[in-house]
C-alpha cells in the first residue's frame, strides 16, 4: 500500500492508533509507512510524568500536567483495553482505582508489547501542518528538538493525537497582581505537600477541582477553599474543605467571594479547564472548540470533515477515556487501509448536527455517559477491535457517581467488575484516604 501517515503525538491516543495498524499488520494486512512524532523524551504524554513545569529543557510549554499523587478518579473497568486487559498485564485482578504509577505501567506496557516504538521519533516536534492542493498531501514540519534542525515531511494521512489538557485556561481576577502568595493552574501543581499546614483556595468545580482539593487536604492542608463558578459540586467534603460561591476580588491575602463571605488563603490554585490549542496546525485545518462531548465539524468525533485524511482522536470531554481513544484509532486506521468508506461532506454534517442536536438536550451525568457509550459504539461499528461489555460500563459509571455521593473520600475504596475478563477486582488494602504511599510496590502488594 502507496502513502505515509504522521501520528502527531505518542500519548494513550497516538499509542493506541499505533497499536491498531500494528494489529492489521500482523493479521496479514498492509500497512503503510506509520511515523509518529513525540516532542518528549519519551512516550506516555500526559503520563510522562515530569517535575518540570512552565518550560521544558528545549524552551517550550512543559506537556504534562500530571502530579505525583494522582489516582485513578474512575474506575479501571471503564477505561480498560479490550484487546490488553489488566488482568493479562499484571498476571491477577488488581484494586479498580491505581495510583498514577500503576496506569502509567499499564498503558506503556501495551505499547511496548506491541513493538512500535521504532515509529516513534522522540524530541520531534511538529510546527506546522498544512495541505498541499496542487500535490494533494500534507506538508509538515518538524524539528528536532536535540539540534533544532527543521525539515518538511510529505504524508497522505495526518492523525492529531495531542490531547487538549495541556494548555491552561487561565482567568484573572482584581487583586491577583498583589496577592502576596502563590498563584497556579492546576497544570503546574505537582506535589500536594507544597501546601502542607497552608490555607488554599481552589478555583473551580470540576474533576480537577475535586481531586486537587481532596489531595491538597489529604498531605496536610491546613484548610481548603472551594469557589464554584455556577454551581457547587456538593460532595460530603470531609473537615477543612468548603464550597463558596465564586471568587470576586482578593484584597492581599484575603478573599471576597460573592455571598459576602471573605477569608485569608496562603496559595491559589486554578483548576479552570484547559484550551483546545492547535497553533502548529493551519487555519482550514484546525479544530476549534470548547470541552464538549462531541466537537463541530469532526465526522464520528474524528474525521475533518473538509479533509477527512486529516484526524483528531480523543478531543472531547471525556467520561469513557482509553475505550474511547481505541475506538476512535481503529475506526481511522480502516479508513487509511481502505476498508471503510466515509459519506458524502453533507451527510457527515448532517450526522455531526444530530449527534451535537442530542447532546444540546442532555440534563445530567447518567445521559451524558450514555453518549458517550452510545458513540463509542458507533464509532467501532464495523472494526475488529475485541468485544467488551460495555452495557456493564454504563452501569459501573451510574454507580460510581452514587459511591461518590455516599462518600467523596472512600468511593476509590470500592470494587467492579471486568468487561472484558468478568474478574472482580479486590478491594485495596488501605482506605484510600490513609494511603500515603501511591508506589506501584505498595499498591500491588498483598498485606499480610
Amino acid at each position: 500500500m502507496a502513502g505515509r501517515v504522521a501520528i502527531i503525538g505518542a500519548g494513550p491516543s497516538g499509542l493506541g492508533q499505533l497499536r491498531a495498524f500494528e494489529q492489521a499488520r500482523k493479521a496479514g494486512a498492509e500497512v503503510p509507512e506509520v511515523v509518529c512524532f513525540e516532542k518528549q523524551s519519551d512516550w506516555g504524554g500526559l503520563w510522562n510524568y515530569t517535575w518540570r513545569t512552565g518550560l521544558d529543557e528545549f524552551g517550550d510549554p512543559v506537556h504534562g500536567s500530571m502530579y505525583r499523587y494522582l489516582w485513578s478518579n474512575g474506575p479501571k473497568e471503564c477505561l480498560e483495553f479490550a484487546d490488553y486487559t489488566f488482568d493479562e498485564h499484571f498476571g491477577k485482578p488488581i484494586p479498580s482505582f491505581p495510583p498514577r504509577e500503576v496506569l502509567a505501567d499499564y498503558i506503556l506496557g501495551r505499547a511496548r508489547a506491541s513493538g512500535v516504538r521504532p515509529q516513534v521519533q522522540f524530541q520531534t516536534a511538529v510546527r506546522w501542518v498544512a495541505f498541499d492542493e496542487a500535490n494533494d498531501r500534507f506538508e509538515v514540519t518538524v524539528e528536532s528538538l536535540s539540534d533544532k534542525s527543521t525539515r518538511v515531511e510529505h504524508f497522505d494521512y495526518v492523525i492529531i493525537a495531542t490531547g487538549h489538557f495541556s494548555v491552561p485556561n487561565m482567568p484573572d481576577y482584581e487583586g491577583f497582581s498583589r496577592f502576596p502568595g502563590r498563584v497556579l493552574h492546576s497544570h503546574d501543581f505537582r506535589d500536594a505537600n507544597e501546601f502542607a499546614g497552608k490555607d488554599l483556595l481552589v478555583m473551580g468545580s470540576s474533576y480537577s477541582a475535586e481531586d486537587v482539593a481532596l489531595q491538597t487536604k489529604k498531605y496536610g492542608a491546613k484548610s481548603v477553599t472551594i469557589s464554584y463558578r455556577n454551581r457547587p459540586m456538593g460532595f460530603g467534603w470531609p473537615d477543612g474543605i468548603e464550597e463558596v460561591p465564586g471568587l470576586l476580588r482578593m484584597e492581599g491575602k484575603t478573599a471576597h467571594f460573592a455571598d459576602g463571605s471573605s477569608r485569608d488563603v496562603d496559595a491559589i490554585l486554578l483548576c479552570t479547564g484547559y484550551q483546545h490549542n492547535f497553533p502548529f496546525i493551519e487555519e482550514g485545518l484546525r479544530l476549534k472548540t470548547s470541552n464538549v462531548l462531541y466537537p463541530p465539524d469532526l465526522y464520528k468525533g474524528v474525521f475533518w470533515i473538509d479533509n477527512p485524511r486529516m484526524m483528531y482522536l480523543s478531543m472531547q470531554d471525556q467520561y469513557y477515556t482509553f475505550t474511547l481513544f481505541d475506538a476512535q484509532a481503529w475506526c481511522a486506521r480502516d479508513f487509511v487501509l481502505g476498508r471503510a468508506t466515509l459519506p458524502s461532506q453533507e451527510e457527515m454534517h448532517a450526522d455531526v448536527d444530530k449527534w451535537r442536536a442530542r447532546q444540546d438536550g442532555l440534563e445530567d451525568a447518567e445521559q451524558e455517559i450514555d453518549f458517550q457509550a452510545d458513540h463509542i459504539r458507533a464509532v467501532l461499528e464495523g472494526t475488529d477491535y475485541p468485544d467488551f461489555d460495555i452495557e456493564m460500563t454504563k452501569a459501573e459509571f451510574r454507580e460510581w457517581e452514587h459511591h461518590k455521593v455516599e462518600s467523596i473520600t472512600g468511593y476509590r475504596d470500592r470494587s467492579f467488575v471486568s468487561p472484558c475478563t468478568g474478574s472482580k477486582a479486590p478491594v485495596h488494602h488501605t482506605p484510600w484516604w490513609e494511603a500515603h504511599d501511591d508506589s506501584m510496590q505498595t499498591f500491588l502488594a498483598t498485606k499480610e
